[in-house]
């Protein structure tokens, strides 16, 4: 094709069409001096237009169409026929393979330079130029440039190896010298499509006849599953010496953790392995050491709710819980918690099985069973450090509970977690334990409860009419009318992997204990507790919460209702 062009410099035709004023460009062009950026990057950054105007504008210009790619299906085929590397680097993407033509989309239609290299490496076939929103090229590349084919591709050659000798170089972990055996080359590829899907856990899971690979995204799993099963041991054996596990012991569980940097992304991999009928079935938590961490606004709590868990964590003592299931971000949140109160007139000692993320001035101890190093004799140690905040993993047993609540009550702030499913059961929960109500009533401060809940994918959100079944759930829930507000779900699309949901929110309650609440633990009665708590006027259930997230258009119905399904919410 011939490459368009633009009768005028850009700029000149922006202020010519007062898209922007000439004092706009003159600061644009001022700034992109120092930044070396293109010029319409510098405009939409310095906020005179925005990126879709902008793409708009150009496509009228140029004569070419400007395309929205969220809802267009396009075959992971016909965008290969472009090489990832490429695609990324011109920021271009075949979107339709026309036979002795391509329509190819790209964010920069006046980058000359780039069409030509183009038209070379897609030669003979003709360009058929569309603008696209580079946001949304950035997303098709994530879901169409998929590691699968080179994850099947290893495994199948593995398969191959392993058919002809059993004897494989499983001494090195890959990206060293010795990296380039075929199981490294396949983990590389697993672990990298799994950070490419952003996905926090995977499974490798052997079965009689298949290998299941699966990984867990925005809370749910999904499978890819390979025929070549024989290949399962090779692979745990090479992950085992990764983590420095025992890899003559086949029969029993094992635990281990080691450090990757795979795509730009430094990752701290926590592994477990499993015997299984069919072999060892291997579970790797990804943590991504990259992003850092979150700060209480960034973590998705409403402002209020920031405000008073900031209060709450700024006393000298008392207890503070965190609780939800596995997977429901409480280390995030405690975390979060522990970096604004690290400073260098508090002395913080933390007990963690594992360390999860290294904080800097944080005395963090790895909690080791096998020695004795358990939750609680760290405790007692800890106590004995002139600690001003300790933070507790997790509330395991009876020990643990009764110390940490001793060490609150003798002028320390104790964070901790506990595996429960809303705020109010949490108190009940210690007494549970073992702890006397009077202890638990007098130290307990505070308990924050968490879910995290699928986002409604923002590229392919429709409106959802709540079913019969839903009305009456939410009329259960919430009351009558409140199925006159507007709900959201997505109907799936190239951004969101044709699931609906793209990305989780935190759903939040805090429990903040007052005295007659306190009262109630101190002479054992949980009915009147839970009476109190319930009706404290500051205590927003976690169901309440994530209804409001559905009216806001943020999650769906069916999220509230997978929420509702594991929370109390009678009384």
């Amino acid at each position: 094709m011939a490459a368009p062009k633009l009768k005028m410099r850009l700029g000149d035709l922006l202020v010519h069409e007062h898209i922007v004023t000439n004092e706009q460009l003159m600061q644009a062009l001022n700034s992109q001096k120092s930044t070396g950026r293109k010029l319409g990057d510098t405009l939409i950054e310095l906020g005179y237009i925005g990126e879709r105007q902008l793409l708009e504008f150009l496509a009228q210009q140029l004569g070419v169409p400007f395309l929205d790619i969220s809802q267009k299906r396009i075959p992971s085929e016909v965008a290969s026929l472009l090489p990832e590397v490429h695609a990324r680097r011109l920021r271009a993407l075949i979107i339709e393979d026309q036979g002795d033509a391509v329509l190819i989309g790209m964010s920069d239609p006046a980058d000359l330079g780039g069409l030509d290299q183009l038209e070379q490496m897609l030669a003979p076939k003709q360009l058929k130029l569309a603008v696209v929103m580079e946001s949304q090229l950035f997303e098709a590349f994530d879901g169409l440039y998929r590691k699968t084919a080179d994850i099947e591709s290893f495994a199948s050659q593995l398969e191959e190896e392993y058919d002809q000798t059993a004897d494989f170089d499983l001494s090195t972990s890959f990206g060293d010298e010795g990296g380039d055996a075929t199981v490294g080359k396949l983990l590389q590829s697993v672990f990298e499509d799994a950070i490419q899907m952003r996905a926090s856990d995977i499974h490798i899971e052997p079965d009689e006849n298949q290998l299941r690979i699966r990984q867990r995204i925005d809370g749910v799993l999904q499978e890819n599953i390979l025929k070549e099963n024989k290949i399962a041991s090779a692979m745990v054996l090479r992950l085992k010496l990764m983590a420095g596990l025992d890899i003559s012991e086949k029969r029993l569980p094992q635990d281990g953790r080691f450090n990757l940097q795979i795509s730009g992304h430094n990752v701290d991999v926590r592994m477990s392995t499993m015997p299984v009928q069919h072999g060892e079935s291997v579970v790797m938590r990804l943590l991504d050491q990259t992003e850092g961490l979150l700060t209480l606004d960034e973590t998705g709590m409403p402002s209020d709710l920031v405000t008073r868990i900031r209060h709450q964590i700024s006393r000298p003592h008392g207890m503070v819980l965190v609780t939800g299931p596995t997977g429901s971000g409480k280390t995030t949140t405690l975390y979060a918690a522990l970096s604004e109160l690290n400073q260098s007139s508090k002395k913080i000692i933390t007990a963690e099985d594992p360390v999860e993320y290294r904080l800097s001035r944080v005395n963090q101890v790895q909690v080791n069973s096998k020695i004795n190093l358990t939750f609680s004799s760290v405790l007692r140690t800890a106590l004995r450090q002139d600690p001003d905040i300790i933070m507790i993993g997790e509330m395991r047993d009876k020990e643990t509970v009764e110390i940490g609540l001793r060490g609150a009550l003798t002028g320390h702030l104790v964070l901790s977690t506990l595996h429960t499913n809303d705020a109010i059961t949490s108190a009940l929960r210690l007494i549970d334990m073992g702890a006397a109500g009077f202890l638990v009533g007098s130290s307990l401060r505070a308990v924050i409860a968490q879910r995290l809940v699928r986002r409604v994918c923002g590229s392919c959100a429709i409106d959802h009419e709540p079913n019969s079944q839903e009305k009456l759930w939410l009329t259960n829930l919430m009351g009558e009318g409140v199925t006159s507000h507007r709900f959201k779900q997505g109907k799936g699309c190239q951004t969101c992997q044709y699931t609906g949901y793209k990305g989780r929110i935190g759903v939040f309650e805090l429990l903040e204990m007052n005295e007659g609440m306190m009262a109630a633990l101190k002479r054992d009665d949980p009915e009147e507790f839970a009476k109190l708590a319930k009706a404290n006027p500051t205590f927003r259930p976690l169901a309440v919460a994530a209804f409001d997230y559905a009216t806001q258009g943020i999650t769906s119905i069916e999220e509230v209702l997978r929420l509702v399904e594991t929370v109390d919410v009678t009384g």
